[in-house]
């Protein structure tokens, strides 16, 4: 049976001894890929990560071992394979540091969490002339789900600027609070600059006149240690792609009371107690929100993805991936016409940049054929390009099982992409 002890049945390369990024590498079969006949180097990580062996074998082995529904079922494999999925929520809720884990509600990603609370909370609080706060660094679905709520409730969003290193203008976002602010919903950092936002003091500030938060966690997950008592916040979003685990799969907080308070996002399967053509009574959260078949594969995949974490741990990878950042901003700042966008003193590991007179798209191309994945364009933060009057930038990526010399593969071909252009 796969449980959350045994989900995957081997520690990292590296092991608990010291951060042996070449050995943490031989986890990832596809790191030993070769793209166009080049060794890959792979810095797309903010788009998604990789996957280590020990979570594609625990996908695997719930395929072959223990396939069923969950929930109800009566016979092995069903109360099985709903061991697993209720192991997972316990491991999330540890990895979160939730204060119980019926406030872990497993979804889509990041994208439907923000959904789900907007057409939830969102509906039932939020009224005419009411006040919802994002900032100017938001990804799409930070900002989207929030304008069709306030266009149908007759309310406003209400933006906080950035400055030109791209950092939150907090002086500003203070002032755009007040009686009418209903919610604040902010990246924790943000997945085109790089960019780590106060989020303990944006959550004291939106507590001052009685508005919750949510924080938009996809891309601080994979980089740094989460604590969500500790931020208290009231809801947080993350997606398991983004963390070392399987696509389709992600993870909202709630604080309970909001949960139990909510009523349900979609309906159908496992979010209801009895149903009658009279009344149909609801199940309680989490499962209210989890209606029809789940992603039990994906459960377990993210729950052996947050263990691997756990095991390298999350601190010597951040440290890691933060002498990585300081290594490669030196490199490409030594390359003429290179311009970083974000440049905040408090950084993950993001590097967007622009190199004058050649289009981004033009970049990642001519890097593709060098063996080294970029990504480009506007990242999903249209509002966040137009601030800097830029259509696009070229955004490397980092994640655990980067290397120093991929950082100089980088530079080298930033370096032939200048040539080619000249």
């Amino acid at each position: 049976m796969t449980t959350a002890t045994n989900i995957a049945q081997s520690l990292p390369s590296s092991g608990k001894t010291g951060y042996d990024v070449y050995s943490l590498r031989k986890d990832f079969p596809i790191l030993a890929a070769k793209v166009h006949g080049k060794p890959l180097v792979y810095l797309d990580n903010a788009a998604t990560t990789q996957k280590p062996q020990s979570v594609i074998d625990a996908i695997v082995n719930y395929y072959n071992s223990e396939n069923a529904n969950i929930h109800r079922g009566v016979h092995t494999l069903s109360e099985q394979a709903t061991e697993s999925y209720e192991q997972a929520r316990k491991m999330v809720g540890r990895f979160l540091n939730s204060a119980d884990a019926r406030e872990i509600v497993f979804v889509r990603g990041a994208t439907e969490g923000i959904n789900l609370v907007a057409q939830t909370w969102g509906r039932a609080n939020v009224g005419r002339g009411d006040e919802i706060v994002v900032s100017a660094m938001e990804h799409h679905s930070n900002i989207v789900p929030w304008q069709i709520l306030c266009e149908e409730k007759e309310a406003r969003l209400r933006v906080v600027p950035v400055n030109d290193a791209g950092e939150l203008m907090m002086d500003e976002f203070e002032k755009l609070l007040g009686p009418k602010t209903k919610l604040v919903a902010i990246a924790h950092v943000s997945n085109a600059l790089g960019t780590v936002n106060p989020v303990r003091r944006i959550v004291e500030a939106a507590q001052q006149v009685n508005a919750r938060v949510l924080l938009d966690g996809a891309q601080a997950v994979p980089h740094m240690s989460v604590d969500v008592c500790a931020l208290d916040c009231d809801f947080y979003v993350f997606s398991g792609h983004k963390v070392y685990g399987p696509t389709g799969i992600g993870v909202l907080y709630g604080k309970a009371e909001l949960l139990d308070s909510m009523p349900p996002y979609q309906g159908g399967g496992d979010m209801i107690s009895s149903v009658t053509f009279e009344k149909t009574l609801y199940n309680r959260a989490p499962q209210k929100f989890e209606a029809g078949t789940p992603h039990v594969s994906g459960t377990i995949g993210l729950a052996a993805a947050l263990q691997y974490v756990n095991a390298i741990g999350i601190d010597r990878i951040a440290k890691h991936e933060q002498e990585l950042l300081a290594y490669g901003t030196k490199r490409l700042l030594e390359i003429p016409g290179l311009r970083l966008i974000g440049t905040a003193r408090e950084k993950e590991g993001i590097l967007s940049f622009v190199l004058e007179g050649i289009h981004p798209h033009d970049i990642g191309t001519i890097l593709d054929r060098e063996g080294i994945a970029i990504r480009t364009g506007h990242h999903c933060a249209q509002p966040l390009m137009l601030r800097f009057g830029i259509p696009a930038t070229a955004r490397a990526s980092l994640g655990l099982y980067n290397t120093v010399g991929e950082m100089d593969a980088l530079a080298d071909g930033l370096r032939k992409v200048r040539e080619v252009f000249a």
